[in-house]
């Protein structure tokens, strides 16, 4: 198994979609890339993301790409749907330099890559967010989330 990390606005619904794609064995809602090491406080930099385990064996990490990109909007920034605010970034962060890499690989290769501001960075910081955000809209699924309902069945 491997690990990305996929920031993109709300964790919610991006933990929702991750886990109904093939080949992805676990997900857990939590903060990248932040300056603290506690849930404590404000997010101090951190971005809301999606700690994503896969099996490349049945999902590459282009694949991943590809379904992150149905979710997200690459164009804005620090904006996903209604929410708003730094945290809500998007981002794709790793401590595996190739994912990296084919990351970066899949965003030049798009003719709109001049456009795209979706951090692709080393992870430096995780933590995991509270209970209450693990599998939120699984237990609220009234709750709001950005990514429309269809894209979050659709691969189920």
């Amino acid at each position: 198994m491997e690990t990305v990390y996929f920031a993109g606005g709300c964790l919610w619904g991006v933990q929702a979609f991750m886990k109904t794609l093939p080949g992805v064995t676990f997900t857990e809602a939590g903060r990248a890339n932040g300056t603290t090491t506690t849930l404590d406080g404000d997010y101090d930099g951190y971005a809301e993301c999606v700690k994503t385990e896969f099996d490349p064996s049945v999902v590459s990490m282009r694949e991943l790409m590809d379904y992150f990109f149905e979710i997200i909007d690459p164009y804005s920034v620090n904006k996903q749907g209604e929410d708003v605010g730094e945290k809500y970034r998007t981002g794709v962060y790793s401590k595996n330099e190739a994912h990296l890499i084919e990351a970066k690989a899949f965003i030049t290769a798009r003719p709109d890559a001049d456009r795209i501001v979706v951090e692709v960075l080393p992870l430096t910081n995780y933590v995991r967010s509270a209970e209450e955000h693990q599998d939120r809209l699984t237990r609220c699924p009234d709750d709001y989330c950005h990514i429309p309902e269809a894209l979050l069945t659709k691969y189920k």
